[in-house]
């Protein structure tokens, strides 16, 4: 009991890191690049639409809760990469582990949570255009919001209880960073409550958002379909940024999942971290992205901001 609990206090080694040489020094640089471009993208649309009365409707409130979660997620998990890209020995200590598992469980709970509520929000506006402002008004979106991170806290909170449960016979995983799943492997304890619940934790978090989304999007298309041709258009203009990132991070975090639970020792470990960081690097920056690009009212908000108009023609001499 006495080696059991002194294991349970020593870091976590993170064995996935490969020896990259004077090479680790331009990753680092990629890294912050892409960062510094995720922060500044999220920033900059979360104050547009702070900023901007016209874009107080609870879609762009929906969107909103999106860019905050990108910031989130991205910030919990990019500076930890860049300290340990610089490091010689990759390990982190126990208590920060459990601070990183529930950040970026927390991040992707809210994701999809949110990427769920964004498509009931597009169904009724569709299908239910006349019933919108009543089901879908300012202040029961916020409410939305707010009930949907404070649910996502919460789950993740329970998850992280049952893991500082369990005694560590083990201070080594094969990740990049600190995976729920496999700190548990490590324990010496019975861990049947913990894997249980932490499948019903992929239902609950993954797969019932996703039945929600698809059900939306099936009775749009049945409505677009059915409708004329400026209602597909505005259905497929509105609605085509949430498919793009709701397909985007439905398949990277279904990779993450199989990639975790399934030995894949038989691909390169450098492709292995690749998808493995392709989950949290590439959605935080895609999402701005897609919506600074494709929703017009951002876009032009964000135009406004980045290009001012010019001075009038008497001033500008």
């Amino acid at each position: 009991m006495m080696v059991n609990s002194t294991l349970s206090s020593l870091p976590i080694v993170l064995e996935a890191y490969l020896a990259l040489g004077r090479w680790k020094y331009l990753g680092f640089v990629l890294l912050l690049l892409l960062y510094v471009l995720t922060v500044a993208s999220n920033l900059l649309l979360t104050a547009v639409i702070c900023l901007s009365r016209s874009l107080h409707q609870p879609m762009y409130v929906l969107l909103c809760s999106l860019f905050v979660n990108e910031l989130y997620g991205s910030t919990a998990l990019v500076p930890f990469l860049l300290l340990q890209i610089l490091s010689d020995l990759h390990a982190v200590s126990a208590p920060f582990c459990f601070l990183q598992i529930f950040c970026v469980y927390t991040y992707v709970n809210v994701e999809f949570c949110t990427l769920a509520v964004m498509a009931y929000d597009r169904f009724v506006a569709i299908c239910q255009p006349l019933q919108y402002h009543l089901r879908m008004s300012l202040s029961r979106t916020l409410l939305l919001v707010f009930v949907l991170w404070l649910y996502s806290f919460l789950k993740c909170l329970s998850t992280l209880a049952l893991s500082l449960q369990l005694q560590r016979c083990g201070v080594a995983i094969n990740s990049l960073y600190c995976h729920n799943y496999l700190v548990v492997k490590l324990s010496c304890s019975d861990t049947r409550v913990n894997n249980i619940y932490g499948l019903l934790g992929i239902v609950v978090s993954v797969l019932v958002p996703l039945v929600l989304i698809l059900f939306s999007y099936l009775r749009i298309l049945q409505v677009c379909f059915s409708g004329s041709r400026q209602t597909r258009q505005k259905a497929v203009s509105t609605c085509s940024p949430q498919l793009v990132s709701l397909l985007n991070f439905a398949l990277t975090c279904l990779l993450e999942i199989v990639q975790t639970r399934l030995s894949l020792a038989g691909l390169p470990r450098m492709l292995r971290n690749v998808l493995s960081l392709y989950f949290y690097l590439l959605q935080p920056l895609m999402t701005p992205v897609m919506f600074g690009l494709q929703v017009s009212a951002i876009r032009s908000r964000c135009k406004a901001v980045l290009w001012p108009e010019k001075l009038p023609r008497r001033f500008s001499k």
